[in-house]
């Protein structure tokens, strides 16, 4: 098995409750929730991690979805 590092987050309550309605609907624990979701999120294409994260201007969303999923559809060719 893989070596395991703990880490500490900071939530806000309201991101904590959902957090907890999301691990309780899913029976999963919050540790094995948040171990999954930065997996993802740490694998993905530094174009989706910046879309995720808000780095692209209002007004270019629009044609940051569009990259990102001509990039997915060129990927699965």
């Amino acid at each position: 098995m893989p070596r395991r590092v703990i880490m500490r987050i900071e939530l806000t309550s309201a991101a904590k409750d959902q957090l907890t309605e999301l691990c309780h609907r899913n029976g999963m624990t919050q540790v094995a929730v948040m171990s999954r979701i930065t997996e993802w999120f740490a694998n993905q294409d530094q174009l989706i991690q910046g879309a995720i994260l808000g780095h692209y201007p209002i007004g270019i969303e629009s044609d940051v979805a569009k990259l990102i999923l001509k990039k997915m559809v060129d990927k699965a060719k």
